[in-house]
């Protein structure tokens, strides 16, 4: 028989028995759903965090902190001009990170302070909530965290162009605050930029530091080429008795663990599937009683074992397909539903919004193949007993 004689006889069973094909399929479109909604809600809670937490130069930036060994090594310029040495090495940022207080409208607030490059404020993808970041020409302006304007108890747009006083405590040794002392610079900052953050924290320029008795910086952010040299320069600044750590460490643990429960919840998924499976294999094996007579007539003009057979493969094959496709849809839909529900609840909370559930092209063109797949297999066993069916039982069959 031609293909496409098999394939309309394939496609009668929608006609001839419209409503529990629907249910068939609908069975196996809840199964799939669960997969997809379970897996994308691992995918989303990944991507979301990850996002939170890194940018794309957090990828290949290194940390560099003094070691314990209790040499003599500092981290100043010295420091950084040699490390700018090593191969794979594109720029060195210094981090100042100092206790200090800060005098805004008369009021004095403890604070922390960090003392940087505008290429830190991108390095750390801080993200604005009021006005704008500093540049390098701009040694006098400050960012500060949404956590100093709820102290001041200001709304974040009030709070840019307005002037800080700072105070800052200087350490007599790496780690070793000395709050007996203090610095104040001479000028005063004025206020660019809100960022998110519940720390009452202020990041300003080191250039405004020129006064300041400095021994050494809290840490140096290395920049690297490329995620190809990332280790390589890790060696090589471990070797000159420097500690080092890198994002990338918390990151692949973070995979780690997300994989693990990705596939935890793809097991669930799986439970509703097979117990989807078992009802379309029901289905076809009904459809088999009732067609006995169909395939004896079949027989009796001349269709072959394997054209029988290909047409109930063909048959279950097309409900898994239409399954997962439906599966699809209803799970991404869940997901958007959900998704919004708990973002209207954030925002009335004053949290952010953010997306629960995403899907990657590759895993949702996966569970669709994989549906096709199953209703194959469920098809296999009716397909192989039909085509075996004795023609003059099966003509005599009521």
């Amino acid at each position: 028989m031609r293909f496409f004689d098999l394939l309309k006889l394939s496609l009668r069973m929608f006609k001839a028995r419209t409503m529990r094909t629907l249910l068939t399929i609908l069975g196996m479109s809840v199964g799939i759903a669960a997969i997809i909604f379970l897996v994308s809600f691992g995918y989303g809670l990944q991507r979301t965090l990850l996002e939170k937490i890194t940018t794309s130069d957090a990828l290949i930036t290194l940390d560099v902190t003094l070691g314990k060994t209790g040499g003599d090594e500092k981290l100043d310029s010295g420091t950084i001009e040699t490390l700018k040495t090593l191969a794979g090495v594109v720029d060195i940022i210094p981090v100042l990170e100092l206790p200090g207080q800060g005098k805004l409208d008369a009021i004095t607030l403890d604070i922390s302070t960090v003392a940087s490059t505008a290429s830190l404020l991108k390095s750390e993808g801080l993200q604005i909530e009021a006005g704008r970041l500093f540049t390098e020409d701009e040694p006098q302006n400050i960012i500060i965290t949404a956590g100093v304007t709820k102290v001041f108890n200001i709304p974040p747009e009030a709070m840019l162009g307005k002037t800080v006083t700072l105070t800052l405590f200087p350490s007599n040794a790496p780690g070793q605050t000395d709050k007996n002392t203090a610095f104040t610079p001479q000028n005063t900052y004025t206020i660019v930029g809100v960022v998110p953050g519940e720390d009452n924290l202020i990041y300003f320029s080191l250039d405004s530091l020129t006064d300041f008795p400095l021994r050494s910086y809290t840490k140096l952010k290395v920049k690297c080429l490329s995620t190809n040299v990332l280790d390589q320069v890790r060696r090589d600044i471990e070797q000159a008795g420097f500690a080092v750590s890198s994002i990338s460490e918390t990151i692949d643990q973070a995979n780690k663990v997300f994989r693990a429960v990705q596939i935890v919840l793809m097991i669930f998924g799986m439970i509703a599937l097979i117990v989807s499976a078992i009802g379309m294999f029901n289905t076809m094996t009904i459809a088999l009683l009732e067609r006995t007579e169909e395939i004896g007539i079949m027989k009796a003009i001349g269709a072959s074992r394997g054209s029988i057979s290909l047409m109930f493969i063909m048959e279950s094959t097309l409900m898994g397909f239409l399954g997962a496709v439906g599966g699809v849809a209803l799970g991404y839909t869940e997901g958007e539903v959900l998704n919004i529900l708990i973002n209207l609840v954030a925002n009335r909370f004053g949290g952010s919004s953010v997306d629960l559930f995403y899907s990657p092209l590759w895993f949702i063109s996966t569970v669709i193949a994989f549906g096709a797949f199953v209703g194959l297999l469920t098809g296999i066993f009716p397909a192989r007993k039909a085509s075996h069916i004795d023609t003059l039982e099966a003509l005599r069959y009521k």
